[in-house]
């Protein structure tokens, strides 16, 4: 202390440690000026606060509290500094976690997989299966099947994957509703299983119907698989990487179509005897998913805006999001909500009739008919007839076929990686204009390929352009659209339009593909291309850009096409379903210590 000299045995006096000067000056006794509070501390105030009213302790920290307890020793430094600096589990720059990456690996790998995979599945045995039909008719009724007979139960076995797809997209929006996003992929590996279990065994029990029913059963889960992936992935991803984490989705098909390929190599399982193992190996993706995903967080938005658990939403974007602080995250979600003046889950009726969304329903009927109606599933179905009328010698098919495996699943993934540079618009316009393209030529190709030699060869290059064409943006783009184009509580309706027409396309081109082929012989790809012409078209007048956006923004961008102000757009509710204004209020506001109110930030 000043005035008071030191004894002769005493110690030296400590070195003087110099301050760096306060803004706000301190007085004899009185307390330090409070600095408003940044915008981060803000949110973690009103985070901090649930809505009895009650505060956290050690809520009233002020960036100019901890330098000033940690210079006079308080002991209660170290609490005001966990308050105000979390720490970030991620590199600079990074907004995602492992367990996003795990989640959307194991999700896609037990849904989107097994779609691609059960597409391709059927070309290598295709074969021994209708062996297998004649052998078994031939046993029960004492005569060999007629060929027409034949054709129409390979059509059907092919086909009525589609009818199960279509029954699974229409169950799927009361299941996610009730159960979520996460535990429906989990339970939908029930039907998967039990598919796999009835077409593998069917060889060993003599009955082509329990190939038929297990192809029904798998539809069902490819169905529920393909709404319920994206719509999980659209909600836990960030907005920055919203699409390329969707492309999941698109590059899982392509993985499950390459390793339906490999498999059924005669190297493998493409033997007569050992085709039941295609159908068998289902089983182990589903086992993978049920076993992790579990052990996963449920998608916070649903946590949020349906089941109003906030408490768990901020855990389950901690936890994908591997940070701490996810009140900006958190607030953007109940920004969504307040403008929607309600999260009550539409039905497709009402969906339908909902002015302020019609062309985003529109865009999404259009996407994914061409999608399916493109003519890329027609040349899965049938690879190995249109190789074989390019003139590749029969044995060397199978191997010819792992190239548009490979082609496509290289291009899925390239797509993913630039899609959140060039956008959605780029990537589906210009990968349906190639499309038209290369069918041209193809059909060109084709029809002329018996007068010049090399001619086949270039029929192989315009198949693996084609697909590879498909995947940079139709493969997998509408159905990260689907997820981006309607607000929380219409997106399940939205998503169950989506898979409808998904499904009764892919199930028109299965059953009408052979007829058109029969018809047209080699200009039956023209068909095709005029469908790509025109949804491009579409697509070039119609959808914006929806790269970096918020689903309020994107809804807003919609507006003015759909003749509705901003305040209806908003809305996009009937009037009767909307809160009160007092509730609303009442559900946004949050007070912080000095006894202020401050509305919720949007």
């Amino acid at each position: 202390m000043r005035g008071v000299s030191a004894g002769p045995g005493a110690p030296p006096p400590l070195p003087r440690v110099k301050r760096r000067p306060v803004r706000a000056e301190r007085g004899e006794g009185a307390a330090a000026a409070p600095s408003p509070l940044p915008r981060t501390i803000l949110l973690q105030s009103s985070q901090g606060e649930g809505r009895g009213g009650e505060r956290d302790a050690g809520f009233h920290c002020s960036p100019a509290a901890p330098r000033a307890e940690l210079a006079e020793g308080a002991g209660t430094a170290g609490t005001c500094r966990e308050r105000l600096a979390q720490p970030e589990l991620l590199l600079p720059g990074m907004n995602w976690s492992g367990s996003l990456v795990v989640a959307s690996l194991t999700g896609a790998f037990g849904s989107s997989f097994l779609y691609g995979y059960n597409l391709s599945v059927v070309n290598a045995p295709a074969g021994f299966i209708k062996k297998f039909y004649n052998e078994t008719w031939e046993r029960r009724y004492g005569f060999s099947v007629d060929e027409g007979t034949l054709t129409l139960l390979w059509s059907i076995t092919v086909s009525i994957f589609a009818i199960g797809g279509l029954v699974g997209a229409i169950i799927v929006t009361p299941i996610v509703k009730f159960f979520g996003r996460k535990c429906t992929l989990v339970l939908n590996n029930v039907f998967a299983v039990a598919a796999a279990l009835l077409m593998s065994l069917s060889l060993l029990a003599g009955s082509f119907e329990m190939l038929i029913l297990g192809r029904i059963i798998m539809g069902v889960d490819a169905g529920i698989s393909l709404s319920a992936l994206p719509m999980y992935l659209s909600e836990i991803s960030p907005k920055e990487i919203r699409g390329s984490l969707g492309q999941v989705t698109a590059i899982f098909i392509c993985i499950g179509v390459f390793t339906g390929q490999v498999l059924g190599l005669p190297e493998i399982f493409g033997q007569e005897s050992r085709w039941p193992f295609l159908f068998g190996a289902i089983i182990v993706p589903s086992l993978i998913q049920v076993v992790i995903l579990p052990f996963l967080p449920e998608s916070p938005r649903y946590l949020l805006l349906e089941k109003h658990n906030r408490s768990k939403a901020e855990k389950a974007f901690q936890r994908f999001l591997g940070k701490g602080d996810v009140s900006q995250e958190i607030e953007e979600v109940l920004a969504e909500s307040r403008a929607q003046r309600n999260t009550k889950l539409v039905s497709v009726l009402q969906l339908l009739r909902t002015r302020a969304v019609r062309w985003q329903i529109l865009t999404v009927v259009v996407t994914m008919g061409c999608y399916q109606l493109c003519g890329l599933n027609a040349i899965w179905y049938y690879t190995n007839n249109i190789f074989s009328e390019s003139g590749i010698n029969h044995e060397t098919i199978p191997y010819v076929t792992l190239s548009t495996g490979g082609a496509e699943t290289l291009a899925a993934v390239f797509s993913g990686l630039v899609i959140e540079r060039l956008g959605r618009r780029p990537l589906l316009i210009g990968g349906f204009g190639l499309m038209i393209v290369f069918f041209a030529v193809l059909t060109v190709s084709l029809t002329l390929q018996n007068t010049v030699y090399w001619l086949p060869y270039l029929s192989i290059f315009c198949i693996l352009a084609i697909i590879a064409s498909f995947c940079i943006g139709p493969g997998g783009i509408p159905f990260v659209l689907t997820g981006e184009l309607f607000q929380q509580s219409q997106r399940p309706a939205a998503f169950m339009i989506a898979g409808t027409v998904n499904w009764l396309c892919n199930f028109a081109v299965g059953l009408l593909f052979p007829f058109i082929q029969a018809g047209l012989q080699t200009y039956c790809f023209l068909v095709f291309a005029g469908v790509c012409f025109a949804g491009a078209a579409y697509l070039f007048f119609v959808l914006p850009e929806t790269k970096n956006k918020t689903f309020h923004e994107i809804s807003q961008a919609f507006a003015k096409r759909n003749k509705v102000t901003l305040e209806m757009q908003e809305m996009n509710h009937y009037p009767g379903e909307r809160k009160p204004s007092e509730e609303q209020e009442s559900n946004f506001t949050s007070p912080v210590d000095n006894g202020e109110t401050i509305k919720g930030i949007v």
